[in-house]
């Protein structure tokens, strides 16, 4: 199957996957598989290397061992440092902590990916800082980390330089969402649709914490309203008629939506238009009042604040970074 062809002006990336002693193939295989598999006019934008603390043929609870042939010296060379899995009780050795620490302060990314966040906390990269986890293992992380603010209601936190995410859907989740912060939302989402995944799944885990559990239904109300308001994202969505989508009072469809996605209606209304502004401003040439109409902000003034609340840039400046439509390779 041929790889997804985008473009951008971005140079190679260096990625260092770390594996370890009874590292589980599947967790291992995410970031290899996403930053590994996309391409650009031939070549790839990432480069991938596996390595471990101490290099050779590693086991796995799957029955067969893995050969390794990097070193932490890869490791701290790299641009980002993803660690996909970790175990309970483990003690980081003071060598790929300083390894970790090193590649940081030369301005890696760590990625920590599901139970990595462990890793990443025992690292002290995020003290002071807050991580996401898996929601069943927040809790003994909190306890375990007292320095970090252990989050389990959102399938990733990204802090610019350390990223971490929640169980192993999500990280495929995060993994893609660095592929968009880094190549566009073209990138991402041709490569999604390879893997045959979403490219950008809204909620959080909170959709997956145990709760009451509903009657069985074919038909999700909730759903179909967030599926109803993704085609409606030009137009004024009023509460109350939303509601009405759902065939739900306000004050009813209010508290289902937040149960389900782990945020309020108008909250995840907001995080939908700005994504849709973003894909907007990488792929087209729309004037900013074009745009704001297009995705319901209404005038150029609100796009560029709310764009740059949720995002973290203008809208101006994204669109600079995604404008070249030729790819670069390092060297």
């Amino acid at each position: 199957m041929p790889r997804p062809s985008v473009t951008s002006k971005r140079p190679t990336r260096t990625v260092a996957v770390l594996a370890f002693e009874g590292n589980s193939p599947f967790h291992l295989s995410v970031p290899s598989l996403v930053f590994g598999r996309i391409g650009i006019g031939g070549e790839a934008p990432y480069q991938v290397d596996v390595c471990a603390e101490h290099p050779g043929s590693l086991r796995t609870p799957a029955g067969f061992d893995i050969e390794v042939h990097h070193g932490l010296d890869r490791l701290i060379r790299a641009d980002t440092v993803v660690i996909p899995s970790w175990e309970f009780g483990m003690t980081m050795s003071a060598e790929l902590r300083a390894a970790l620490h090193e590649a940081h302060a030369a301005g890696a990314r760590i990625v920590g990916l599901c139970l990595g966040s462990w890793a990443v906390a025992a690292s002290g990269l995020a003290d002071g800082r807050e991580i996401t986890t898996h929601w069943a293992s927040a809790e003994e992380l909190a306890r375990a980390y007292p320095a970090v603010r252990v989050r389990a209601d959102t399938l990733w936190t990204d802090l610019g330089d350390v990223v971490t995410s929640a169980g192993v859907a999500a990280a495929l989740d995060c993994c893609l969402h660095l592929v968009r912060g880094d190549l566009g939302s073209r990138a991402a989402t041709e490569l999604a649709r390879e893997l045959v995944t979403a490219p950008h799944r809204s909620g959080s885990q909170a959709q997956y914490i145990p709760i009451a559990v509903p009657e069985p239904a074919d038909d999700d109300p909730i759903e179909r309203a967030m599926v109803w308001a993704r085609t409606h994202l030009g137009e004024p969505i009023d509460l109350d008629g939303w509601a009405r989508v759902a065939l739900m009072s306000r004050r009813t469809f209010t508290r289902h939506f937040r149960e389900r996605t782990g945020s309020s209606p108008q909250q995840w209304l907001l995080h939908q238009r700005a994504d849709r502004a973003r894909l907007l401003l990488e792929t087209t040439d729309d004037t900013m009042e074009r745009i704001a109409a297009e995705t319901g902000f209404g005038t150029a003034v609100s796009l560029r604040h709310h764009f740059h609340r949720i995002l973290g840039a203008s809208p101006a400046a994204h669109r600079a970074i995604f404008k070249g439509d030729l790819w670069e390779p390092a060297g």
